[in-house]
């Protein structure tokens, strides 16, 4: 799967933080529910596993990340994601390209970090092996008393998710050992593959246990503003979501 994400991801770079300006219920609700999650980060180094062109870099930068380093597959997205921040004159962000479903001990990043955040990487694993090296990483990069910040699909097949009302299109489902195999499409992407696994979308909390993640909390839906302000649009979600916004801490 990882060669398709990467080949996908490179199609889309170009256009694809355009995906966060168009005003898409689940665009702002992405963006939203994290900066909640996320809170004031004095201060904080971070490590940013699949984070693409850096959208969630520049926010944890603008809620005070002293800095961030962005581990992901896709040299286009980090390419455009540069280009950002040399606009923005800034050199906060590292960007590395590797495969976050192997070991990255070849790269030079930090041996900890204050935070480390995987959005929704952990729906690009195809099998328990891809899911259990995201989490090695995860526990390997974090410090003791570290937080753990990702966004991640609860339940793929959920109305919501389906229907497009979000912003967002979930389909062509097909069962495989352990989870499920789909694709979805925002805005007027490219269908991207994608699949989730049981042990991360059926709530339960033993894989972050597994790999020393403790307090394993999902931040309130109604702490994105969107969600509040349009009670309406939001109520098949809320009835039965279909991502959810993880924190937990390394123990």
């Amino acid at each position: 799967m990882a060669n398709i994400v990467q080949k996908e991801y490179n199609s889309e770079a170009t256009s694809y933080d355009t995906y966060y300006t168009e005003e898409s219920p689940m665009a702002r609700f992405d963006l939203e529910i994290f900066i909640s999650a996320l809170g004031l980060v004095p201060g904080a180094v971070i490590l940013d596993l699949g984070g693409g062109s850096g959208i969630k870099a520049r926010l944890a930068l603008d809620a005070g990340a002293a800095a961030v380093d962005v581990v992901d597959i896709s040299e286009g997205m980090m390419r455009e994601g540069e280009a950002t921040e040399k606009k923005l004159n800034r050199d906060a962000i590292r960007w590395f390209e590797a495969d976050i479903s192997k070991p990255l001990d070849h790269l030079p990043l930090h041996p900890q970090y204050d935070i480390v955040m995987a959005n929704w990487p952990l729906d690009h694993a195809s099998n328990m092996a891809m899911l259990e090296s995201m989490f090695q990483n995860i526990s390997d990069y974090l410090k003791a008393g570290g937080r753990f910040l990702g966004i991640r699909t609860c339940d793929p097949r959920a109305p919501a998710m389906t229907t497009g009302e979000l912003g967002v299109v979930y389909k062509d489902f097909e069962e495989i050992p352990g989870g499920l195999k789909y694709r979805y499409t925002f805005g007027s992407s490219i269908p991207i593959e994608a699949a989730s696994m049981e042990a991360t979308y059926s709530g339960s909390t033993e894989i972050y246990e597994k790999y020393g993640l403790v307090d394993v909390q999902i931040e309130p839906y109604e702490n994105a503003q969107t969600v509040r302000d349009n009670p309406e649009v939001w109520e098949a979600f809320l009835k039965q979501p279909g991502v959810a916004m993880v924190k937990a801490l390394k123990a």
